[in-house]
Order: structure tokens, then C-alpha cells, then sequence
């Protein structure tokens, strides 16, 4: 059996890796080895340990990281500590391929960990550009530490190429959280009401907010100017979702919490939803605002409008329903959000197609986990172009 080890450091992030960590742990050919850290462990982001545990995945490991501060030296202490911790787990594990997702600090220290362990790394998402966020330049450096690549789209899978990575290691399929979309059964909006306690007559704006990890002490700026905007659309109940354990994340959530507690009657803060629910209130709203990477990749097979602020998400494949905001500017916001929400906007998504693939991207991705030769995979050949 070829030990497969999946590591995940956030919810969004297993959601996403939920069908090909279920296509492992099915496969008798494989054996599966789940390793949980960042935000699964921590109570202040909802303790999505459980959840996992709740799916029925056994897990090989937990890797303890996260520091109770999100300043930049304890992001970067985290990334230490989680260098320490995926060291020992490897050195237990013995690990055949080590699997990870994205661009967050908890996988380039998974990732670099990998590489004295002469370990060959499958890595998704890749090619990527967020332009906004230390993302960036994780995301790169975990491709040139990778040796399989799972890339989204063809131009993300160019961009790999132009890195030097060879092209028989480049195995484009889409992405794999739209996969949730085609094999979940999402919830309607009177049950998402009941489970979520929503009022089911109101019209749903969902708001994901992160920060902008270049962008220092505008956490704050950047969360009032969204949160002023909303507060015109008084018949909007519009429902919150918590920001990512990133630099100033904790200021995000404190602006928001404090906006909730003074307008009840329309906004509800969740600390996680889990993929069904989430997805399910993508499908049952009528605007997205904030700066979500699930308003690119998931929302467009919703025919959802976004209004993608900041930026976080610049240099994005962006399909039609996306609305830049680049500045925080209060009547801007609004103009935009009347505009995302009109019958003529919804009306010219009718036709958009999702460049992110057609929700059919785990059980390939299993497949070559599976079956590539890993022989000599590790003596990575650099391709000029």
C-alpha cells in the first residue's frame, strides 16, 4: 500500500481536499495518513478538528502551531514551531507522498519540512497569484519545493512551466472544491434557515472578509469601510463568516463582532459553517462582498455576484460575476453592491461558465497519487523555456 499523507491547516482548506482525502482512505491500494494542524486545533476558529473526526478519517498526526497572537512575529514563531512538529510527524510517518493545498504559512512549513526527508510533495493550486497577501510568494516557493502539481486552469498550469517545473509533473483538472458542488446535496433556504437559525423571508448577503497581509495596520480601515457600506441595505440580513488565522485576522473579527452585537436584528457572525453549509448560503444568497477566494473558484457555478474588495485576489482568473473594488471607498462599495444586486446584473450571469472546471477533479487527482512512478521523481529537472 503507497502511504499517502494529506496535511490541513483550515477549514476551507479541507473542504476542499474532502473528496480526494475520501478517495485515498477508500482505495485498498492506499493507505492514508491525515495530518491535522493550524486552525483544526484551536477553539478561537471552531475547533474543526471535530468536524473531521465527526467524517469518519482516521488521523496519523496533529501538528500543534498556532500561537495565540497573530502579530508578524508570531506568524513567523508558528512557522517554526510547525517546521518542529511536521519533522517529527515525518520521521514516525515515513511518509511515500505528502499531499498539501494553497498558499497559507502552515503548508510551506509542511512543505519545507518535506524536503531533508527526501519526500516527493503533490501539490495543488499551484501557479496561482494573489497579489494582496505573503500568499504569493508561499504559494511559488511550495511549487519549486513540489513534485507533482494539481494546477486549476491552463494558465495557471503555464505559469508553472515558466517556473521550470517539466510538464509530465503538470496534471491539469480543475479544481477540486467544485467537486462539493455536483456531490453534496445542498441545503435549500428553508432548511439553512432552521439549522443556521436565519430568518428564512429576508434576502442573504454573505460577507468573507481576510486581511491583506502585505498591507500593514489596515486591517481595521479596510472592515469598517465594508461593514459602513452594508449598513444602506437595511432589508439585507447579511451573515458573516470569520477570517483566517492571518496577521491582524483578530482585529477583522473584533470590528465584526462588535458590528453584529449593534445590529442583530440583520447580521449573524459564524466562526465555521463546514462546506455544505457554507456552499449552501452561496447558493441561497443573492450578493457576495469581502475578499474570499471561494467568490472566484466556487461562486461563478452559482451564477453568484461578488464584490471582490482590496487586493487580495488580484491576479485571479475572474469569471463575469466578480466586481473589483480596489479602494475601500464607502460610496463605492455601495454603488457596487446596488449594481451586483440589480435584475440586469443577475440577468448578463445567465451564460457565465466557471474556469475552474466542471466539479470533476478528486478522483483523477486520486489516480495519480495512485499510480505515478516515484523512481526517480525527486532529481527535479529545471525546464528552460
Amino acid at each position: 500500500m503507497r502511504k499517502i499523507t494529506v496535511v490541513t491547516g483550515t477549514r476551507a482548506e479541507y473542504g476542499l481536499l474532502y473528496w480526494i482525502i475520501k478517495g485515498v482512505h477508500n482505495d485498498p491500494a492506499l493507505a492514508l495518513q491525515l495530518i491535522v494542524t493550524g486552525m483544526h486545533l484551536s477553539p478561537e476558529f471552531g475547533l474543526t478538528l471535530e468536524t473531521i473526526e465527526k467524517d469518519g478519517f482516521p488521523i496519523a498526526d496533529k501538528v500543534e502551531m498556532l500561537l495565540s497572537s497573530d502579530t508578524e512575529t508570531a506568524i513567523a514563531t508558528s512557522m517554526g514551531l510547525g517546521i518542529i512538529g511536521f519533522a517529527k510527524a515525518y520521521e514516525r510517518l515515513k511518509p511515500e507522498i505528502i499531499v498539501v493545498l494553497g498558499d497559507r504559512f502552515e503548508i510551506f512549513s509542511a512543505v519545507s519540512a518535506a524536503v531533508p526527508f527526501r519526500i516527493p510533495v503533490a501539490h495543488i493550486h499551484g501557479g496561482e497569484s494573489t497579489e494582496g497577501a505573503i500568499d504569493e510568494q508561499f504559494r511559488h516557493s511550495i511549487t519549486k519545493m513540489s513534485h507533482m502539481h494539481f494546477p486549476s486552469t491552463k494558465k495557471y498550469a503555464e505559469r508553472i512551466g515558466q517556473m521550470g517545473e517539466i510538464s509530465e509533473n503538470i496534471f491539469c483538472y480543475g479544481a477540486p472544491g467544485l467537486d462539493n458542488i455536483h456531490k453534496l446535496k445542498l441545503l435549500n433556504k428553508e432548511q439553512l434557515a432552521h439549522d443556521l437559525n436565519l430568518p428564512a423571508r429576508k434576502q442573504w448577503a454573505l460577507v468573507t472578509y481576510h486581511p491583506e497581509t502585505l498591507e500593514k495596520d489596515k486591517a481595521k480601515i479596510h472592515i469598517e469601510a465594508i461593514l459602513e457600506s452594508i449598513k444602506k441595505f437595511t432589508d439585507i440580513y447579511w451573515i458573516f463568516t470569520s477570517p483566517n488565522a492571518d496577521t491582524e485576522g483578530r482585529i477583522i473579527k473584533k470590528t465584526i463582532e462588535d458590528h453584529v452585537r449593534h445590529n442583530s436584528m440583520n447580521s449573524k457572525l459564524f466562526d465555521s459553517l463546514g462546506q455544505l453549509k457554507y456552499l449552501s448560503l452561496l447558493k441561497n444568497s443573492i450578493v457576495m462582498v469581502g475578499n474570499s477566494s471561494s467568490g472566484i473558484i466556487e461562486a461563478p457555478s452559482f451564477r453568484l455576484p461578488v464584490i471582490n474588495t482590496g487586493n487580495r485576489q488580484n491576479g485571479r482568473i475572474k469569471a463575469g460575476n466578480v466586481i473589483d473594488v480596489l479602494n475601500f471607498e464607502k460610496a463605492e462599495i455601495v454603488t457596487v453592491i446596488q449594481k451586483a444586486i440589480s435584475k440586469e446584473f443577475k440577468d448578463s450571469l445567465n451564460k457565465i461558465e466557471n474556469p475552474y472546471g466542471d466539479g470533476n477533479t478528486s478522483d483523477k487527482i486520486v489516480e495519480v497519487l495512485k499510480a505515478y512512478s516515484l523512481s526517480d521523481i525527486l532529481r527535479k529537472k529545471f525546464r528552460d523555456l
